[in-house]
């Protein structure tokens, strides 16, 4: 009948329980008709990894259901897509489903939680039952969508179970009256049924973009009944994340939001999508409008089962406020603009700058690019190239100087920016990183002096980043700056490890010399033991090359605010030094696999070779 149907024992000790997984396209409309009467019954502790086209159904509870039933009852309801959580709220006495919140938070665990056997000596007069749940806790997911992994940590709470009057007023039945806030998902049920999309505001006192990245639900939300187009309008009005908020803001006036009563939005014919707002935003202006337009194209665009080219926000009384198309925004607030063309990655030749373009079928011979840094007349051991590809920052293969040096043209010597006092190359500057307004980065890795350091438009005078938790013995030892220019991507070591943290760049510009910031850090890559390399993706994804505890070097994406998609793991590749990523998927990842030379992944192909002889391969940025 098109459905996969399962017997899940999720915890130790557990009663069996049947949930209905339905398959789209062979949606479970009224029941199972034909349900299976023989054949063997598998034990599973959640659904398929990421298989978001699976539906489950949640049970209800049965007549002198037992507490251990109950409890199992609402652990597997809390997986489904039943709306407003109906059936699960049956498993809750009255005043717990009157106070359990759903929406206001996740706790996702590595596997379905565990359900332990009740002790029932630990309060021989209490007659309620607590049950305890186990696990490992991965991360949260906060009222904001926001995502926030932690190293895997023993997760402990209990349910409590009472009896109540049945409904015939006669008998009694077991029911929950304590449980953990919010929704306790496996990492594989939190999957199928949530997803990450990118909302979008602008960097503070920038016209640019900044993706910010939060979780909606698959399909239609149990509590709210919007789609997903719906659901991730509203959480663009709603604001941006906790932790990104300090560096960008919404055009969307306080108090925007969509008109009461739209739970669905769909584009018209001409691909326009109508989003009817509340009266907050009768009063603004056509250049605050096509803004707010922007941030809904923008945010939309992660959203590949609908094809929005053009926005149009009305008012009240659906009256028209403005319009904007898909290229208009992109030309207008992107982060990057300019009119597409192949990314092709620079890497270093023997002290030399070259270039190469890898988007055909073969890969074509690699060249010199122009300027001294072409010719080799300062040997090099690590650069980097700004987005406008005009100019490029180099360490020297010593790494004790920073210069900078056009690359369109033969402008004299490279410029000196900045040196370090290490004493040897592994101690002093790190790869250099340029962002989109042209500021230039780089770390210094003395261990006498660990700084970063910020190059204004790469050839002003260095400014010392205030970095408070670069202390105790840390230091940073690669790094990598976003397009933006509001986030940064660190390797920090310590101790011996090396891990992947995200900070926020703050700017205060009201001094007379400016002052900049990384600040609040945040894991992105817990699970992994050390991180060898990194690279930015995209708005808001990384390409990532480090171990697992106990594990093997692999390269796989993330996004930064730490989540991850059972698709994400790339092709195995070893010797991994250096990673490198385009802005868009329109060119392959490259990178340098030590004795293997820098090599190339195409969509849907394995590594292939690009040159044998190359070390340090980066895109523009």
């Amino acid at each position: 009948m098109g459905a996969d149907v399962r017997e899940r024992h999720p915890g130790r000790g557990r009663s069996t329980r049947a949930l209905a997984l339905a398959v789209c396209g062979g949606i479970l409309a009224t029941g199972c008709a034909t349900m299976p009467d023989s054949g063997e019954v598998q034990q599973v502790k959640a659904s398929n990894p990421g298989d978001s086209q699976v539906r489950v159904y949640a049970v209800a509870p049965r007549e002198n259901a037992d507490p251990e039933e109950i409890v199992d009852g609402f652990l597997e309801a809390m997986t489904s897509d039943d709306p407003g959580f109906a059936t699960a709220r049956k498993y809750l006495t009255k005043h717990a489903a009157q106070a359990w919140k759903p929406e206001e938070s996740i706790t996702v665990l590595a596997t379905a939680p565990d359900r332990e056997q009740a002790d029932r000596k630990a309060d021989p007069g209490d007659e309620g039952r607590a049950y305890p749940i186990s696990g490992r806790k991965i991360a949260t997911v906060d009222a904001r969508h926001a995502y926030q992994p932690i190293s895997p940590a023993d997760y402990l709470r209990s349910i409590r179970v009472v009896q109540q009057p049945s409904a015939n007023g006669k008998d009694k039945e077991w029911r929950i009256d304590s449980l953990p806030p919010g929704l306790v998902l496996g990492e594989a049920d939190f999957l199928r049924n949530y997803r990450s999309v990118n909302t979008y505001y602008f960097a503070s006192g920038k016209d640019w973009v900044v993706a910010d990245p939060v979780y909606i639900r698959q399909r239609q939300d149990p509590v709210t009944r919007m789609d997903p187009v719906t659901q991730t309008i509203k959480a663009l009005l709603e604001g941006p994340t906790n932790w990104l908020k300090q560096a960008v803001d919404s055009r969307f006036p306080s108090g925007t939001q969509l008109r009461s009563g739209v739970t669905t939005l769909t584009p018209d014919d001409q691909s326009t999508l109508k989003v009817p707002l509340n009266d907050k935003a009768d009063q603004v202006g056509p250049d605050i409008c096509r803004r707010m337009a922007a941030q809904v194209l923008f945010t939309l665009r992660d959203l590949t089962s609908v094809r929005v080219e053009q926005v149009e926000l009305l008012g009240t009384r659906d009256r028209s406020l403005c319009r904007l198309g898909k290229g208009q925004a992109e030309e207008e607030f992107a982060a990057v603009r300019g009119t597409p063309r192949p990314e092709n990655p620079y890497f270093v030749h023997e002290g030399k700058l070259m270039t190469v373009s890898v988007s055909g079928k073969e890969p074509e011979a690699p060249s010199e690019v122009p300027g001294p840094f072409g010719k080799g007349t300062t040997p090099l051991g690590s650069v980097a190239v700004d987005r406008g590809e005009t100019r490029a920052a180099g360490v020297r293969a010593n790494g004790a100087e920073l210069l900078v040096s056009s690359i369109t043209s033969d402008m004299g010597p490279p410029r000196s920016v900045l040196t370090s006092k290490g004493h040897n190359p592994r101690e002093r500057l790190s790869a250099p990183s340029w962002d989109g307004s042209g500021d230039l980065w780089v770390a210094d890795r003395d261990p006498a002096a660990p700084r970063l350091w910020m190059v204004p438009n790469g050839s002003g005078e260095p400014v010392e980043v205030r970095t408070p938790w670069l202390s105790d013995g840390a230091r940073v030892e690669s790094l990598r700056v976003s397009a933006d220019g509001v986030r940064i991507a660190l390797l920090v070591s310590r101790e011996g490890r090396t891990t992947l943290q995200i900070g926020r760049i703050e700017r205060q510009t009201a001094g007379a010399e400016p002052a900049v910031s990384v600040v609040d850090l945040q894991p992105a890559a817990p699970r992994m033991e050390t991180v060898t390399a990194v690279s930015w993706a995209g708005p808001s994804r990384l390409v990532v090359v480090g171990k697992e505890a106990g594990g093997v070097q692999q390269v796989r994406y993330l996004q930064t605010d730490g989540s991850t998609s059972a698709g994400s793991v790339l092709p195995g590749l070893n010797g991994v030094t250096t990673v490198a990523a385009p802005h868009t998927d329109q060119a392959p990842v490259v990178a340098d696999s030590g004795d293997d030379g820098i090599v190339r992944l195409a969509s849907g192909m394995n590594w292939q070779p690009v040159v044998k002889a190359g070390v340090s391969p980066v895109y523009p940025g």
